[in-house]
């Protein structure tokens, strides 16, 4: 399983702790220096109910600077996963994702982790 995250984020941290806390074994990966790739992002929308704008960090300043709010409606998918795939300050985080097990989780709620992960 790989977990992207970013080093200031306490949700992130919370993620890492909770899977260390049980023992299940990921690759952490920073996703400003390293943001996941088209498959990873074309995966997890997929895991997402095909949801574009789940994958968005709606919060964060690059998606307001960029003015996504607005813009990402009449995106194509094709365009918003490229632009995810470009900048990792734009995908929410964290980001695990597991292919082998058909696995896709954005953000950190701990019952949603748990129910797919224990």
């Amino acid at each position: 399983m790989k977990i992207y995250t970013y080093q200031g984020c306490s949700t992130c941290k919370s993620a890492v702790k909770w899977l260390r806390a049980h023992n299940i074994s990921f690759n952490e990966i920073p996703i400003r220096e390293t943001p996941p790739s088209l498959p990873e992002l074309t995966a997890m929308l997929a895991a997402q109910a095909d949801q574009l704008r789940l994958l968005f960090n709606t919060s964060g300043m690059d998606y307001r600077a960029l003015g996504l709010k607005d813009k990402l409606p009449s995106m194509s998918t094709a365009e918003a996963l490229k632009l995810l795939s470009e900048n990792g300050n734009l995908v929410k985080r964290p980001f695990s994702i597991d292919a082998k097990k058909d696995l896709g989780l954005v953000g950190f709620k701990e019952d949603a982790w748990a129910k797919a992960l224990l």
